[in-house]
């Protein structure tokens, strides 16, 4: 581990490199931040933020509270709204900075400078479950390093340690990933610091209201998360060999080719580092491998989410800064560099095109929505009738660009069913409802359900929709034949589960668990 003394150009050279990338990346995410379109995934958290909860349908509920704070303090704007991840990128390379500075300032900057330079840290503005996920597991490891340098079990120690654990179940209260992180915690502990379990101990009940919390919302909600996240979503998942190749190109881009050829190439210094003696080393080699190791076996029946890997993407470079050569560190600031230019590249020739450019693409219909969705509603509504979509996706991006909750009429998909504990459809008996969908629409689905139906269809930008009107709302039915699929679907909730409360079913059946 190097911690030789900080070289003549640190004030200068580096500190360049530091300030012109930090600028230069957060005046391209606030571009992009307000000229990009709102996405479906935000629109439906924008949701979670205006109905704050203790929980939502398929994540714990940090998210939700983030952009309720943000609507409270900032404003509604879509900007208000993706600011912190605008500036998480400075805010986490601060906390790596923290973390890093007693062992060496020079390879701490570099350090930040490295995980700065990579394309996500310029192009991503998107608010997700992940943005908190982040910030809250990159302040439990920086304090958690803190605490691990401390010679002594002191109080100083203990209170790093406590802080460690209160961010890791803020980190859990963002989304379960974060029990990978404590997963590798324990890796840790077990394999190098036995010495130190009180400390491990006082970050594990420090840690304990937040899953104490996200239990007392499940029980009370029919396990909505169990649901979803256990059972739900992995009916269909099974080996196929493309997954864990995917797992590994995702990587390659993620580390960047610059930075994994010099990894490669000193190997051996990546190893000495990660073998070295010393506890944060060691902290930062577990915190690199484990999680690796966790998702390439998870890879061979889930296809990995580049956004998976994301809480523990800054430490892989931190071990590099750490490792490499004092010659190189330049050599691979400038070769990722290049790497992420040519993506500024490829955005601004992006920001270049019009619609027009895209007509002939499979995505043209989802980019006029995205873009057109005022003229759209505006074809499509009507003062005395109720809007609905045939989509979550549609739904919340038709409903952020209303500010009006927009339902989902049918059974729908396992994603997103916060729309069955946000909607009481009986309230919209006798209601004339217009839903709109991008794909001609077979009546005879509808008619069950109203008193009578009618389509009618229009143009936006060369892009087809249809509107299917059904007057008279007839709830009974719909009850019947689409809320009753959608029970024996995403509702089977295992016996064994203790129950308190079950929003859909006691709306559905009228008690916490339906008969069947």
């Amino acid at each position: 581990m190097h911690q030789n003394p900080a070289p003549a150009d640190f004030p200068t050279t580096l500190s360049r490199w530091l300030l012109g990338v930090g600028l230069a990346s957060l005046l391209l995410r606030l571009w992009i931040a307000v000229t990009f379109p709102v996405t479906g995934d935000e629109a439906l958290f924008y949701w979670w933020g205006v109905f704050p909860a203790w929980g939502y349908s398929d994540h714990p509920p940090m998210v939700g509270w983030l952009i309720a704070l943000m609507r409270a303090t900032v404003g509604d704007s879509l900007l208000s709204i993706r600011l912190p991840v605008v500036v998480l990128p400075l805010a986490l390379g601060a906390a790596l900075w923290w973390a890093l500075k007693p062992l060496n300032r020079v390879r701490a900057a570099w350090a930040v400078l490295f995980f700065w330079l990579t394309p996500l840290n310029w192009l991503n503005v998107l608010v997700t479950t992940d943005t908190p996920l982040i910030f809250w597991s990159m302040l439990s490891v920086a304090a958690l390093m803190r605490a691990e340098r401390r010679e002594q079990l002191d109080r100083a120690a203990y209170g790093l340690y406590a802080l460690s654990g209160v961010f890791l179940g803020c980190a859990f209260l963002s989304k379960y990933f974060a029990v990978v992180l404590g997963f590798t915690y324990l890796v840790y502990f077990a394999l190098y610091r036995r010495e130190r379990l009180a400390g491990l101990a006082l970050m594990v009940l420090c840690t304990l209201p937040a899953p104490a919390i996200n239990i007392a919302y499940n029980m009370s909600h029919g396990w909505s998360n169990i649901m979803f996240n256990v059972f739900n979503r992995n009916e269909d998942s099974h080996f196929e060999w493309r997954k864990p190749v995917m797992y590994l190109g995702m990587m390659i881009y993620l580390i960047t080719p610059p930075a994994l050829w010099l990894a490669l190439r000193h190997r051996q210094a990546l190893l000495e580092t990660a073998r070295t003696k010393a506890p944060v080393p060691r902290l930062l080699a577990c915190l690199v491998v484990v999680p690796l190791l966790f998702f390439a076996l998870l890879s061979f029946k889930k296809v990995i989410g580049l956004h998976w890997v994301l809480s523990f993407y800054p430490f892989g470079f931190a071990l590099l800064a750490f490792a490499l050569p004092a010659d190189k560190l330049k050599t691979c600031a400038k070769g990722m560099a290049w790497f992420v230019g040519l993506h500024v590249l490829v955005v601004a020739g992006l920001y270049m095109t019009s619609l027009e450019n895209w007509r002939s693409t499979k995505i043209y219909p989802q980019i006029v929505r995205s873009y057109k969705t005022a003229e759209i509603l505006q074809k499509a509504s009507s003062p005395d009738t109720v809007l609905m979509a045939d989509s979550y996706t549609a739904a919340v991006i038709y409903g952020y660009e209303r500010r009006q909750y927009t339902p989902v009429f049918g059974v729908g998909k396992y994603h997103a069913r916060q729309d069955d504990v946000q909607v009481d459809f009986s309230v919209y008996q006798g209601k004339t409802v217009r839903i709109l969908t991008p794909d001609v629409p077979k009546l005879n689905e509808f008619s069950p359900y109203f008193e009578a139906v009618r389509e009618f269809s229009f143009e936006q930008d060369g892009v087809p929709f249809y509107v299917v009107e059904g007057r008279g709302f007839n709830y009974q039915a719909y009850r019947q034949g689409v809320l009753g699929e959608a029970y024996r679907l995403f509702y089977n909730i295992p016996s064994w589960l203790p129950m308190t409360g079950c929003p859909f079913c006691e709306r559905y059946c009228g008690q916490v668990r339906c008969p069947r």
